[in-house]
């Protein structure tokens, strides 16, 4: 039976169970994400939010996307019928892939490629061609506005991503998550990731991981007071129900890249307390809270303001820092906090 497992068809099927364990575990979390972020809301405006179906509501999200699926599937008249179906499956499908790389400890990783931040980068860049084929699809000026914002929007702050990941990538020595949170791995527990060291590029790379998402303030792309909901306007049933949940996993995956490159991923944060994948996953339920948190909060900002932040702000701050952790590594500043691969990890 082992050498079964070892042959070709034992290692696809051992894959492919791989495979559907990681798009169960992220459909599932899917479900509590938008749940919690209508309850968060909810709590902030003092109301309940979702409350009737299933005990305390927890089933609402599961009720909301049978609704979808069963609704017919209208497109207009003019629509590009390929494109226009294609577009929701191409966000969907390039979000669920960049979890192939994602782990969530030493061994739980599906690909545990030595280019994974390449991997997940390049994959997150292609997530706006989605948005794109859905605005011109449409036929219509109001989506096509909407996908022209968003292409302006996530390419611009993709930039700043790239710039503040790069320092990372200088401090650790590698493209592997698996070395980058072997390099947080220090006898100081919390004090010893990357958050300390590169505190600074901590809030820009969460505020810009906001814009690259269309988390509010910065859902310029589906002001619905301008746009009435941009290049999804035209959407309805199952294709937007791919689009919004493709939304939501981008979502879930930045909270794990900002738990893996700044807060040790699976590492506990107390010495003595082992490390866990337990650890990772609620890591990424804490800062899927603050995403929630800033949605309910904080307003709307223009669009002439995001891109102002992005290229003039945020940009020259990220170009800086590259550098500034470039000499802290070489000379090895502050005890070889910026250099930990200098130091054996």
């Amino acid at each position: 039976m082992d050498s079964f497992w070892n042959e070709p068809l034992g290692i696809v099927l051992i894959v492919a169970a791989q495979t559907l364990l990681m798009v169960a575990f992220v459909m599932v979390s899917l479900l509590f994400l938008v749940y919690g972020d209508r309850k968060i809301w909810a709590a902030v405006q003092m109301r309940r939010g979702p409350n009737v179906v299933g005990p305390w509501g927890l089933l609402q999200t599961v009720a909301d996307a049978l609704k979808y699926i069963v609704k017919e599937n209208v497109i207009p008249a003019g629509a590009d019928r390929a494109v226009f179906i294609l577009a929701p499956l191409i966000s969907f499908v390039l979000a669920m892939i960049a979890w192939a790389v994602i782990p969530f400890s030493e061994t739980w990783v599906l690909a545990n490629l030595n280019v994974a931040i390449l991997f997940v980068f390049a994959v997150s860049s292609l997530e706006v061609y989605g948005v794109i084929m859905g605005g011109w699809a449409s036929n219509s000026k109001y989506p096509f506005l909407g996908s022209l914002r968003s292409a302006a929007q996530m390419i611009s702050y993709e930039v700043s991503i790239g710039l503040i990941i790069i320092g990372v990538i200088i401090s650790s020595g590698s493209l592997n998550f698996g070395q980058i949170v072997a390099a947080q791995d220090g006898g100081y527990g919390l004090f010893s990731w990357y958050w300390l060291p590169h505190l600074p590029m901590v809030f820009l790379f969460f505020i810009s991981t906001l814009a690259e998402t269309n988390r509010p303030p910065f859902d310029l792309p589906e002001a619905e007071s301008e746009l009435v909901a941009g290049y999804q306007v035209e959407y309805s049933s199952t294709p937007f129900l791919l689009f919004m949940a493709g939304e939501y996993i981008a979502i879930f995956l930045m909270c794990a890249l900002i738990s893996l490159l700044f807060f040790g991923g699976w590492l506990s944060p107390i010495p003595f307390i082992p490390d866990s994948p337990l650890w990772m996953v609620a890591k990424m339920a804490f800062f899927f809270f603050l995403f929630a948190m800033v949605k309910a909060v904080v307003p709307r900002y223009r669009y002439d303001q995001l891109m102002r932040l992005g290229w003039k702000v945020f940009l020259p701050l990220s170009l800086v820092w590259v550098v500034w952790v470039a000499f802290a590594a070489k000379f090895e500043f502050f005890g070889g906090a910026y250099a930990r691969w200098a130091m054996g990890g």
